[in-house]
């Protein structure tokens, strides 16, 4: 399909960048640096035309891009991810407001970012799309640039960034050097016909430690605590749910168009002849998991415990990502709509605690459950979602990754590790409950509750409890979606 025809499905992506330069060239020209009601009304539009946006335009662009359900159905978790955090960040106490139409700006580049990596079916659309959501990110984690440890959380993502897609471009470079071509589709046919494997693992690992990177898998995750540490709680909120959806796409898209032999997102994937990588993701999703649960138990700061939480969740997905099934898709992809929620809950309420009560640390909270009675109660829902227990959605999503990896009768050791992952988690979130309920109070100013902020912290937690009851109507949508 030419670039004119194209068009009509791309209308979303055209409203993010003319939304985000208009709203520099506003600040630049008016005397008033408050822009929310543009965006609020640009995000209505950009959620209109998602909605309109038909999901049957294959390639576009040339075979730049591709326009399909399960692309559609990413960019619905991003924006519903970056909306929320765009309108929850005129309540954040750490921004400078001298600078909302900048950050403002900054997220909406990024989220154009997230929406070309769910489509990506070029290689050069891929790095292209990855470094447009890179560096934006750098910039919103030194936000706050009077302080150190913002600093600090910009250049270490700076240099990790920059080194690992580095890596990644080199990897990708490697396979238009095989195939002659930036296509997936047609380097899958030059890859068929190779007889030396290694040439193929070569790209395999190098393009899976950029993706790995996007998503914080191990050994990639370094950067991940100390940018979430140092970032404004705002952009910290933002980094644990849309890049990882993002990430998840592209890994998806990337690994079973162009290293399996079935070539489709729509058929249970096999391994390419002498490159089984399943059982590398398989080892990395346990190493991914076992990391991010112990590190968690030694935290005190609240950002670098969900941090490392972060890290633990992605080798859950990792783990039915590496049975390479139709069922692993499903999976992993309801598995982030709910993490989205439960998330992004559990990081409002973070913002409310240091709005107003200026505390960090885990045993700060002390008190809060009896000070603000009900955002704590919703705040222990998100955290039980969180650590997978009943009856909250997060016990359904780990049930369906855990079928997936037992239904294909594969790595029944790293179905072992998951469990007694699982229950490790149990510990550090429950550190934050017996802090909110059992530790002595000692926070004595009284709060203030912004209204929208309020509604997105019940709104978000509160589908931990209806996703548990009916969740099956959201699979069985996400599965027909594959089918």
């Amino acid at each position: 399909m030419n670039n004119i025809q194209s068009l009509q499905y791309f209308l979303p992506e055209l409203l993010i960048t003319i939304t985000a330069l208009f709203v520099i060239v506003f600040d630049l020209i008016s005397q008033k640096k408050s822009n929310n009601l543009l965006v609020s009304v640009a995000l209505f539009c950009i959620a209109w035309l998602l909605y309109q946006l038909p999901s049957n335009g294959g390639e576009i662009f040339n075979g730049m891009l591709i326009n399909d359900k399960f692309s559609l159905y990413f960019k619905w978790i991003i924006f519903i991810s970056t909306g929320a955090v765009i309108l929850v960040s005129k309540y954040s106490n750490e921004l400078d407001k001298e600078y909302k139409a900048e950050f403002d700006a900054l997220l909406l580049f990024v989220l154009l970012g997230m929406f070309l990596m769910t489509n990506s079916i070029d290689l050069l659309m891929i790095y292209l799309s990855i470094e447009l959501v890179s560096i934006p990110s750098y910039v919103l984690a030194g936000m706050l640039k009077n302080d150190k440890k913002s600093n600090e959380a910009s250049l270490k993502y700076v240099i990790f960034g920059s080194f690992a897609s580095g890596l990644m471009l080199f990897g990708l470079s490697w396979l238009y050097g095989i195939s002659g071509s930036t296509n997936i589709y047609e380097i899958y046919k030059t890859i068929q016909l190779i007889d030396n494997p290694y040439m193929i693992y070569m790209s395999l690992m190098l393009i899976l430690i950029g993706f790995g990177y996007k998503i914080s898998m191990a050994p990639l995750h370094y950067w991940t605590p100390d940018v979430y540490e140092g970032s404004p709680t705002i952009v910290t909120a933002f980094f644990s749910a849309a890049p990882k959806a993002a990430g998840f796409a592209i890994l998806i898209r990337t690994f079973f168009i162009l290293f399996t032999s079935t070539n489709s997102l729509t058929v249970d994937a096999l391994p390419l002849e002498g490159i089984d990588w399943f059982l590398i993701v398989a080892v990395l999703s346990a190493a991914t998991m076992t990391i991010g649960n112990l590190l968690a138990l030694k935290q005190d700061n609240v950002k670098r415990m969900l941090a490392y939480s972060t890290i633990s969740h992605v080798g859950f997905m990792l783990m039915a990502f590496s049975t390479a099934s139709i069922d692993a898709i499903v999976g992993i992809t309801f598995y982030l709509t709910l993490y989205m929620f439960m998330n992004l809950s559990a990081f409002f309420m973070v913002i409310h605690v240091e709005n107003n009560f200026k505390v960090k640390e885990v045993n700060q909270w002390g008190g809060i459950g009896y000070k603000t009675p009900i955002l704590a109660a919703f705040m222990v829902l998100s955290l039980v979602s969180l650590a997978g227990l009943p009856p909250t959605s997060g016990f359904v999503g780990k049930v369906y990754l855990f079928r997936t990896l037992f239904a294909t009768e594969k790595f029944y050791w790293l179905g072992i590790v998951g469990i007694l992952n699982s229950v490790i988690s149990l510990y550090y979130y429950f550190k934050i409950v017996k802090s909110m309920y059992f530790d002595e109070s000692v926070i004595e100013k009284e709060e203030n509750k912004p209204m929208l902020l309020y509604f997105f912290i019940l709104l978000f937690s509160a589908q931990n409890i209806i996703f548990y009851f009916y969740w099956q109507p959201l699979y069985n949508y996400i599965t027909k979606l594959f089918s």
